[in-house]
């Protein structure tokens, strides 16, 4: 406000004094201004005109900023700023975005800065554990947070070997503690860690394995027998259930919350719907049955699958549900039933001899036996209770099955010739190598499952190579897609024939001896009906391997029975006649008395009958007459030569040999019971 005082002060001394050279002087001074003003602010926006020459002190008198003496220079500068277009928030703002990302950049750059020498002092600092310290560990414990530390260790340096590794240990050295420790740490066994470590990278390993650690979302499938998707999804929102479909089906809902037990609502009760694993649903989808179909469910409990396929069968054809264990049957029919599916039939058979049982099928589904690494969420007990020998087993029970599943279908179906072949694991020896066995021993050949999702089937692993066409099959995970490990592999069989480099002998299955000898007994009404039976079996002309392992037992057994056998009724007539000459010296000490004559009639009377029986156990005994009929052992060299034939022969004599016991004990009875007699007898003569 000095510059506005001081200009008054001089305009009213000069009004006052009248003085016209200062008037001149004021106004030659106002125009030099404003000249300067015009020349200075030509880009300036036009102002409002003054009449009065005192037009500048007269527009700071309508509340513009005062100008002062010392801001003139940088009233220039301001106008040259505004003259590029920036008002004076726009500068500042402009200022304070520059100096938050100068902040910024300086944040990162410390931040990396102090990664790399975290990182750096981490790699310091690692040691590779001593074999003592990792003993200790095991018998003491360990925090676990020391083991994550570890485990978080040796990724690093195993994505970065060759700069961070230890020159003193190996990569199969960091890999095996990396094993010990992810084992430890999700409470694996070292043996499935490690198939997940051939099949993955080591990150993807701890991603698949958090993933077991989570539930498996809930998911339920609408039985369109009695409704529809639309329908239940209402009904069910109505009782407080919150679910959504899932896209890639038309019958699948996701159930994110509910008030009520899912699985006890009315529309459950009714049948309205099925629980069932999201994943389980694509073994049925690539199958696609077709109306008036005859399918084949071949592992069916606990029946979502088999009464999906009715479902899609519209209660059209037929559905035969087999399974070899007959306790889950239960459950099987409870669901058929409540479902409402009339078009299905129950079998308890072993898939393995179906062909035998029934065949011609347009398609077949092969829901087969595994390892359940897939389901680790559901059953956490598939973590240690798996290992190398279980998976030996089952990959020869799972080739037996798909050949059998494709010896069920007929190939000369007009709409079929389908098999299915699904499990809920996700190891490659039992899916690809299974489909690779397969295809290399049948006429058939992989073609589309028509899913529109899911990793591609492996062409190879760790050194082998499969068939190029498995690349048609699927594999879902549970860290990717957030469902069930599942695999689903769709054949299509193109000949009836089974090429004869290749045929194998059919399936009979096996019998212990134990329930042998329960069966022989229960039927065993006479000895002689008994062995008519036993000539009678049926002998398997090309027994398996397993079968010829059985056989040599079973040899062996008849061999060591039969040499008791031949020991027997010596050891049997002298039990006999020792029991004999006991009995017949209590008999004396007793009878030492007088006995009346009534007695005596009766034993003069008893004197044949003991007396004949007698002599026809001492012409034929009772131990021996089995034994004469009973066929001579072969020689060890016929029994090496067929095995196939004569392992039911040494089946047949070691149930002989059992019968032959028997025919003994009953002898011995009766012998106690004439052992009285021929007391009384010997007493009469002496």
């Amino acid at each position: 406000m000095e510059s506005y005082d001081s200009d008054s002060d001089m305009m009213d001394d000069d009004f006052s004094s009248g003085a016209p050279s200062s008037k001149k002087n004021l106004l030659d001074s106002d125009d030099d201004n404003e000249d300067d003003d015009s020349d200075d602010g030509a880009a300036l926006p036009p102002s409002k005109s003054f009449s009065d020459s005192n037009a500048k002190w007269l527009k700071q008198k309508r509340g513009a900023a005062p100008e002062s003496s010392d801001d003139e220079d940088g009233s220039d500068e301001d106008s040259d700023e505004d003259a590029g277009g920036f008002s004076a928030m726009e500068r500042k703002s402009k200022k304070l975005d520059e100096e938050r990302e100068r902040m910024e950049a300086d944040a990162r750059a410390e931040l990396e800065e102090q990664m790399d020498r975290d990182e750096a002092e981490m790699d310091d600092r690692f040691q590779f554990p001593s074999q003592e310290n990792l003993e200790l560990e095991k018998t003491l414990g360990v925090d676990m947070a020391i083991v994550k530390g570890r485990i978080d260790s040796v990724m690093a340096i195993l994505n970065d070997f060759k700069n961070k590794r230890d020159p003193s240990h190996n990569r199969q050295d960091y890999v095996q503690l990396l094993v010990n420790d992810l084992a430890f740490f999700y409470g694996y066994n070292n043996f499935l860690v490690e198939k997940f470590l051939q099949m993955f990278p080591p990150q993807e390993t701890i991603e698949l394995l958090e993933a077991n650690e989570r539930p498996r979302p809930v998911t339920i499938r609408t039985n369109t027998l009695k409704t529809r998707r639309g329908d239940l999804t209402k009904a069910l929102a109505t009782r407080g259930v919150n679910l959504e479909a899932i896209e890639w089906s038309k019958v699948a809902l996701q159930v994110f919350e509910s008030t009520v037990p899912i699985g006890a609502t009315p529309e459950y009760l009714a049948g309205h719907y099925m629980l069932q694993s999201a994943s389980s649903l694509t073994s049925v989808m690539a199958l696609d049955p077709q109306p008036n179909e005859r399918i084949l469910d071949m592992a069916s409990a606990p029946g979502g699958k088999t009464t999906h396929i009715a479902q899609l069968l519209k209660n059209t054809g037929m559905v035969v549900a087999n399974d070899v264990n007959a306790s889950r049957l239960t459950s099987l029919v409870a669901n058929v039933h409540r479902l409402g599916v009339q078009n299905c039939i129950v079998s308890n058979y072993d898939g393995r001899e179906f062909p035998k049982v029934l065949g011609g099928f347009d398609r077949v589904m092969l829901d087969s036996p595994c390892t359940g690494t897939g389901i680790i969420s559901r059953d956490p007990s598939v973590k240690t209770s798996k290992n190398e020998e279980d998976l030996v087993k089952l990959n020869q029970l799972q080739k037996q099955l798909i050949l059998a599943a494709i010896d069920s279908v007929d190939a000369a179906s007009p709409s079929g010739g389908i098999i299915v072949y699904s499990t809920c694991s996700i190891l490659p020896e039992e899916n690809e190598e299974i489909v690779n066995y397969a295809l290399s021993r049948r006429h058939v050949k992989l073609v589309d499952s028509g899913l529109e999702f899911g990793r591609p089937g492996m062409t190879k692993f760790r050194g082998k190579k499969f068939h190029p066409s498995l690349n048609l099959t699927r594999r879902y995970y549970p860290h990717v897609y957030n469902m069930d490990g599942f695999y689903v592999a769709k054949l299509k069989k193109l000949s009836n024939t089974i090429p004869a480099q290749y045929e194998e002998p059919a399936f009979v299955p096996e019998k212990t001896d134990s329930a042998s000898v329960e069966s022989s007994e229960a039927d065993s009404d006479s000895d002689s009906d008994d062995i008519t039976q036993l000539a009678q079996r049926k002998v398997n002309p090309v027994p398996t391997q397993q079968q010829q392992q059985n056989n040599k037992k079973r040899k062996q057994m008849a061999k060591s029975s039969a040499a008791e056998f031949d020991a027997a009724p010596v050891g049997a007539d002298k039990m006999v006649m020792d029991s004999d000459e006991n009995d017949e010296s209590s008999s004396e000490e007793e009878e030492v008395a007088p006995q009346p004559p009534q007695k005596k009639k009766k034993v003069t009377e008893e004197k044949a009958v003991p007396s004949k029986m007698q002599k026809d156990d001492k012409k034929k005994p009772v131990a021996t007459k089995p034994a004469k009929k009973q066929p001579e052992p072969e020689p060890e060299s016929s029994s090496d030569d067929q095995d196939g034939s004569d392992s039911m022969d040494d089946e047949e004599k070691e149930l002989r040999a059992k019968l032959v016991a028997k025919l003994q004990a009953k002898a011995i009875m009766k012998k106690k019971q004439l052992a009285p007699a021929s007391s009384g007898l010997k007493k009469k003569h002496k």
